[in-house]
């Protein structure tokens, strides 16, 4: 029986997994030191915060694994040979393969900072982390402040995670305004305005120069490159963005560049090998995409893809339009198409309109010359994923997107509608006499 290992229990290895099991009877194990089982990655927030317990982030029950024969191996992989089929675990022992499944996900990026090795300096992307946060961070009195190196998605949650305890958080951003290379400005100000409002320190502008030890091998204080500032504090989180997690194959015959690279089927340059989710590099980028994507939809699509071309159906990894979502404390985020920060293109132009109280906000992106319809973003307002999606492969013009906007609203019932609001503030910018066309669920459904 040919044996598929995968390495990474994360959502790409564990999609592969069960889609393999679907169309086939191949033997197949699931390689983790992690965790024993299958979590949700992004729900770790919300156990630290008190939401939910770990194991409620399982979206399996225990016995689901032995009922799809798929069995688990609790270790960590120290290297692997394409060319032997065969992998070495760091307690000695060995396994053998037909092919080989590398999802191994990411690792948060250190840039060399002094002390950032110490204790109660850590990332927050691993089960392992959480463990150390609730250790380093339970209280404030434990943890009277904490700082957060790093203004993306996974530095706000921190941020938002810690506030929830009471413990005062310092948050450097090396950027004008918060994420504002991915956002537009008028959105990034939002956000800055958000982190504000909920009592965090926002330094914008300023760089970790190094970190402090107490003397006993902990942290106790960081320092800013441009002030020389000195700020205390008991926990540092490194959020500055993260790296595929790659480091045990340097020394293999597996073609690396910044991860494992791959082609659209997902093979690496050794036969019978594979590379999916986070640390998977695409050689060429899809469309707009960049090469590598650490995003947990591209995970799931990909484990989809492969799964076919294992059981002999080759199909190349095809993730279609842009889409992701997201929350800055309060404020939800969706974002369908490409609308661009600050390194905005010649050809796109923006019409951006935000509610006048409310943390409520709309970016839409167009084709300046052709008025195509390139992308949206939505700040308070929940959006139709498949409307949108519809929509970009049908080449809009914007000026028809604004006018059936009622229809990819999906705010829950009672929620205030913008739309009218929305259309006019376009008309009036634009000149244009664009009239909002009532919702229609037969058009929603067509």
């Amino acid at each position: 029986m040919e044996h598929i290992v995968i390495i990474g229990n994360g959502v790409a290895g564990v999609t592969v997994a069960r889609h393999i099991r679907k169309n086939s009877d191949k033997r197949i194990t699931i390689i983790s030191g992690e965790t024993d089982y299958f979590f949700s990655r992004t729900a770790l927030m919300y156990v630290y915060m008190g939401h939910m317990k770990f194991e409620h982030t399982q979206p399996y029950e225990s016995w689901f694994w032995k009922k799809n024969r798929i069995e688990l191996k609790s270790a960590w992989v120290e290297s692997v040979s394409g060319a032997n089929k065969s992998i070495q675990f760091t307690d000695g022992q060995s396994m053998s393969f037909d092919k080989l499944i590398i999802a191994t996900g990411s690792i948060p990026n250190k840039f060399g900072w002094p002390g950032q090795d110490l204790d109660g300096v850590q990332g927050m992307y691993h089960k392992q982390d959480l463990e150390k946060l609730e250790k380093n961070a339970p209280n404030n009195k434990v943890c009277k402040r904490a700082v957060i190196v790093g203004g993306g998605l996974i530095g706000i949650e921190m941020a938002e995670m810690l506030h929830s305890r009471h413990i005062p958080v310092t948050f450097l951003v090396r950027e004008s305004s918060f994420w504002n290379g991915v956002l537009p400005a008028g959105e990034s100000a939002l956000v800055n305005e958000e982190i504000l409002a909920n009592g965090i320190d926002l330094r914008l502008e300023q760089n970790l120069e190094e970190i402090i030890d107490d003397g006993n091998g902990k942290c106790k204080a960081i320092k800013i490159q441009e002030t020389g500032e000195i700020i205390e504090c008991d926990v540092v989180g490194l959020t500055a963005g993260v790296s595929p997690n790659v480091s045990f194959l340097k020394n293999s015959d597996i073609e690396l560049g910044r991860g494992v690279m791959v082609n659209r089927l997902l093979e690496t340059s050794v036969k019978d090998v594979y590379a999916i989710g986070d640390c998977a590099e695409q050689r060429e980028g899809i469309g707009r995409r960049r090469p590598i994507e650490a995003v947990w939809y591209t995970g799931r699509m990909m484990g989809e893809a492969l799964a076919q071309t294992i059981c002999g159906n080759a199909t190349e990894y095809n993730p279609g339009h842009w889409f992701n979502s997201a929350k800055f404390m309060d404020v939800e985020y969706q974002t369908y198409g490409w609308v661009s920060g600050s390194r905005k293109p010649e050809f796109e132009d923006q019409f951006h309109w935000r509610h006048p109280v409310e943390n409520i906000c709309v970016t839409v992106a167009y084709h300046k010359d052709t008025d195509e319809f390139l992308g949206i973003n939505t700040f308070g307002i929940r959006m139709r994923h498949e409307i949108f999606d519809r929509w970009l492969t049908e080449n809009r013009k914007v000026d028809d997107v604004m006018a059936y906007l009622k229809d990819a609203n999906f705010d829950p019932e009672f929620y205030s509608k913008h739309e009218d609001a929305i259309i006019s503030h376009y008309n009036q910018e634009r000149g244009k006499q664009i009239k909002p066309v009532k919702k229609s669920w037969k058009r929603i459904f067509a």
